[in-house]
C-alpha cells in the first residue's frame, strides 16, 4: 500500500499498535504481555516521553481525518527518476517533477485548470493556475510585494473576490516566500534560503523562482538558478513551463525595479516591474479540503469536496 503508517508503542508490557492508510485507522491492536516492561516509543515516529501521552497521541493519529496531502500521497507514488512526485531534499515538501505528470486538478470550476506544485507537511496544497489569467505588470515602482505591489492587489482582490464561494472557502492564507535572488546563483539552496528569508502572508501570490527550478526533473543540468537562467532547453523537462512569458514572485536582488520572470523560451530572465506579462496566480488548498476523485491526469483531474 502506498504511504502506509505502522505505529507501535510498547508501554510497560502493552504493546498498542495502528496501522494507518491515507490517514484512516485499518488496524489497531493491544498485546500483553510484552518481553520489554519499560516505555519505548521509538518505532512510533511520535513526541511524547509519558505514557498516557503516548496513548493520546498514538489514539489521535489513528483516528484523524486525512488531510488533502495525505490524499494525494496515498494515491500517488513518489520517485527518485523520472517524472513524477518528488521528496524534496531541501525541504520537507513534495514537489512535482517532469514533463508529463499527473498534477492536475480542477478548482473554481475549471476542469484541469489549475496543477499542484507541492504537497506541504502540514496537509496543505500549493497550486497554480495552468495557463495565464491575462497580461499584468508587477508594480509601479519598486519590487516590494508585500508594500502592496499593484498585482498583490489585484490578485487579493478584485480577482479573489471573482473566484466561486466554495473556491474561496477552499483557499487558506499561508506564508509565501518573497525574498530577492541572485539571478546568476549556482547553488539552488542559497536561491531557497533568500527567498525563504522575507515573507508575506496572504491568499494568492505567484510562483516563486525556485519551485520553477525544482519542477525540471533534470536536475544535473536545470538544478540551480544560473544553469536556468542560460538555458532554453530547460523547458523540456517541466511541466510548469507554458510557452509565455509570465511573473515569479522573486524579486531580483540586482535592481528594485526587476523581478524574475520565465521567458517564453522557458528560461529566465530580468522583468521590468512595469511591463505586462502574464500572471499565474498561486494559492494554497486547505488541509480540509478532501479529494473526491480524478487520478490527475489531464483528461481525469483530481476533484475536490
Amino acid at each position: 500500500m502506498k504511504n502506509t503508517k505502522y505505529l507501535k508503542t510498547n508501554i510497560m508490557g502493552f504493546v498498542i499498535s495502528c496501522i494507518i492508510v491515507g490517514g484512516f485507522a485499518v488496524y489497531a491492536a493491544v498485546t500483553f504481555p510484552s518481553k520489554d516492561v519499560t516505555y519505548e516509543n521509538g518505532t512510533s515516529g511520535l513526541e511524547s516521553t509519558d505514557v498516557q501521552g503516548a496513548i493520546d497521541e498514538l489514539y489521535t493519529e489513528c483516528t484523524k481525518e486525512p488531510t488533502a496531502g495525505d490524499s494525494i500521497l496515498e494515491n500517488t507514488d513518489v520517485v527518485t527518476s523520472g517524472d513524477g512526485l518528488y521528496k524534496d531534499e531541501n525541504e520537507d515538501r513534495y514537489f512535482y517533477k517532469g514533463k508529463n505528470v499527473k498534477n492536475y486538478v480542477t478548482f473554481n470550476n475549471e476542469t484541469a485548470g489549475w496543477r499542484i506544485i507541492s504537497v506541504e507537511k502540514d496537509g496543505t496544497i500549493k497550486i497554480i493556475r495552468n495557463t495565464s489569467i491575462g497580461d499584468m505588470s508587477w508594480n509601479s515602482n519598486k519590487n516590494n510585494w508585500d508594500k502592496p505591489a499593484s498585482l498583490n492587489t489585484y490578485l487579493n482582490g478584485k480577482y479573489y473576490n471573482s473566484l466561486t464561494s466554495i473556491a474561496k472557502s477552499q483557499i487558506v492564507s499561508k506564508d509565501f516566500s518573497i525574498g530577492a535572488v541572485v539571478y546568476n546563483d549556482t547553488n539552488l539552496s542559497n536561491i531557497i534560503n533568500s527567498e525563504n528569508a522575507t515573507k508575506w502572508n496572504g491568499k494568492i501570490a505567484l510562483a516563486t523562482a525556485s519551485e520553477y527550478i525544482r519542477s525540471n526533473s533534470n536536475q544535473e543540468s536545470c538544478g540551480n538558478m544560473n544553469q536556468v537562467w542560460h538555458s532554453t532547453s530547460c523547458g523540456n523537462t517541466t511541466w510548469m513551463h507554458n510557452s509565455t512569458n509570465w511573473w515569479t514572485l522573486s524579486a531580483s536582488s540586482g535592481s528594485t525595479s526587476s523581478v524574475l520572470e520565465v521567458y517564453s523560451t522557458s528560461n529566465f530572465g530580468n522583468g521590468k516591474i512595469v511591463d505586462s506579462e502574464s500572471i499565474r496566480p498561486v494559492l494554497y488548498l486547505s488541509a480540509d479540503v478532501q479529494i473526491t476523485g480524478g487520478d490527475g491526469s489531464k483528461s481525469n483531474p483530481f476533484t475536490l469536496g
